[in-house]
């Protein structure tokens, strides 16, 4: 088989099919080429499968609470169909996919991709089979073959890092794919790993009553996150009932027939053995640079991932990459503005370069945690002169209401120019609200504007008002 397109993408995921439909309504003939899956993993083992789990610990988490609202529920919870909920949601935004790229006229080739020279893909038999049923292979308009494109966007994703002495088994040693769709919830669970991945994981099974330790090689969890949001969620995921061990490391791991023994060394040397029944390493990731013949084209690579400027392009004419294999942030909406971004550099149209220091990052326990831009000792490294808001949720209305008092929301101007540096929400719903921060920052708004502005009441939005409020001392409720 072979066949000549304008635009060849490799990868269906969040980026991958999005490039590919904005490349399509731009008039370019377009491909995607996918192994496994369509909507990668973040609609199919990442963001919405973990969103629907984390919507059924709220659920839950809410009927305990049901009695300080008047309301009497004695909850229960089956984890099998917990998981259907969420392989539900996952294979019907599948589904949603596959109707988008077919709509768009865009062929879906199924098999494994290679560069194989300039302008030229070859896709062989995939080695990888969807994980499930409810995921079934892209239904593929082309197979096996040689095919043409003046253009290549490489957007191969990531997958688990692995750690030494952590290797997965699918059984006692999990990845997130394991951990979303365990047989039955264990009694005890360590979680190596406190990024986001690994707090939302935490989270997730603290609620449904899983012995959780949390175990973070850095002095801190969240360690992405500002200083004091981060100091924040250890003490309320504390106070919750995680276990959480900073500046410590995994030193050791045997496996029993019903579990593990886990050795672990702290920043002192000492160290301490547990027994867990589950172990889930959730250490980052790593990009999917292997066996894309990006060595044959001379594809450069930078600390593992492929080096792009700000439209995409690579070192090699005609190869572009985007998403989480040209680098961080590895988040889905990142990578979906790249791919937007190096189209319309493709097709000649007004590109808009990312600009990775309004990236929003968002982290789904609970309570939420959400932010943009510098955090406070990144703006103090930049040289700038701060002034700082701060406003608690516990002074909201509407957060009281809700019996969600717990949560902070914090500002950081430039006290020169008054321009936004930085937000970060620690708090019920603050995966929402940072977006309204995100387009203030884009819009370069001035703390005279923000400060104007009519935030409805009673929300949670108001909180965002206040703190820049509280950066100026104007703040009303506190």
């Amino acid at each position: 088989m072979s066949e000549n397109y304008d635009l060849i993408v490799i990868g269906g995921g969040p980026g991958g099919y999005v490039a590919a439909i904005r490349a399509a309504r731009l008039g370019l003939k377009t491909a995607v080429v996918e192994r496994e899956h369509l909507g990668g993993i973040c609609l199919n083992w990442g963001c919405i499968p973990t969103k629907a789990l984390l919507r059924s610990a709220e659920i839950y988490r809410l009927a305990k609470e049901g009695a300080q609202f008047g309301v009497g529920v004695a909850p229960a919870f089956d984890a099998a169909g917990i998981v259907a909920h969420s392989r539900a949601a996952a294979a019907r935004l599948n589904a949603g996919v596959a109707f988008l790229l077919k709509k768009n006229k865009i062929d879906v080739i199924w098999g494994e991709a290679t560069l194989a020279g300039k302008g030229e893909v070859r896709v062989g038999a995939p080695t990888k089979a969807p994980m499930t049923p409810q995921l079934p292979a892209p239904k593929a308009t082309l197979g096996e073959g040689v095919y043409h494109a003046k253009h290549i966007i490489l957007a191969t994703g990531a997958r688990p890092r692995v750690l030494p002495g952590l290797e997965p088994d699918g059984k006692l040693i999990w990845t997130y794919f394991e951990a979303m769709k365990p047989e039955a919830f264990p009694k005890s669970l360590l979680i190596v790993g406190a990024g986001a991945i690994g707090v939302e994981f935490a989270s997730f099974y603290r609620t449904f009553g899983v012995a959780v330790t949390l175990v973070e090689a850095l002095p801190r969890i969240l360690p992405a996150e500002d200083e004091e949001i981060a100091a924040l969620a250890h003490k309320s995921f504390v106070k919750q009932g995680i276990d959480i061990r900073v500046a410590t490391t995994v030193a050791g791991v045997e496996k029993k027939a019903d579990g593990l023994v886990v050795t672990l060394k702290g920043a002192d040397g000492a160290t301490e053995t547990m027994e867990v029944e589950r172990a889930l390493s959730a250490a980052g990731v790593v990009a999917n640079v292997e066996h894309l013949g990006l060595e044959q084209l001379g594809v450069a690579l930078e600390h593992g991932v492929i080096k792009i400027d700000g439209l995409g392009r690579t070192s090699v004419e005609g190869v572009y990459a985007i998403g989480d294999v040209a680098g961080g942030p590895m988040l889905a909406h990142k990578a979906e503005h790249e791919g937007v971004s190096c189209v319309e550099a493709i097709a000649g149209a007004a590109a808009h370069p990312l600009d990775r220091s309004r990236v929003p990052g968002c982290t789904y326990c609970h309570p939420q945690v959400a932010s943009v831009g510098f955090t406070e000792a990144k703006a103090k490294e930049q040289g700038f002169e701060l002034k700082i808001g701060r406003f608690p949720y516990l002074a909201n209305g509407k957060a009281i209401a809700l019996g969600e008092p717990e949560g902070l929301v914090k500002t950081i101007f430039d006290a020169k120019s008054g321009r936004l540096l930085g937000a970060h929400l620690f708090g019920v719903e603050a995966t929402e609200l940072i977006q309204g921060f995100v387009i203030a920052m884009n819009l370069e708004t001035t703390e005279e504007e923000l400060m104007r502005t009519i935030f409805p009441h009673p929300t949670l939005s108001e909180t965002m008002h206040e703190s820049v409020l509280a950066a100026y001392g104007r703040a009303i409720h506190i």
